[in-house]
């Protein structure tokens, strides 16, 4: 299973988050918000980690 750990506003900052928890060994899913046919690099995304990563993603965003 996958929990939401945070929304972001772009691609961009998404991409930016999937390469730092990557890089520490966290599996991320992004997954973009609202309607997938209209979907463009500004539409919001949420970034997703698995159920055993939770208590990992969330030390690694205490430390940034």
């Amino acid at each position: 299973m996958w929990t939401e750990l945070m929304q972001v506003p772009n691609r961009y900052v998404a991409d930016i988050w999937k390469e730092l928890f990557d890089a520490e060994g966290v599996a991320t899913r992004i997954v973009v918000l609202g309607e997938w046919k209209t979907h463009g690099d500004f539409t919001p995304r949420a970034i997703w980690v698995p159920d055993s990563k939770t208590h990992v993603a969330a030390e690694i965003l205490r430390k940034v």
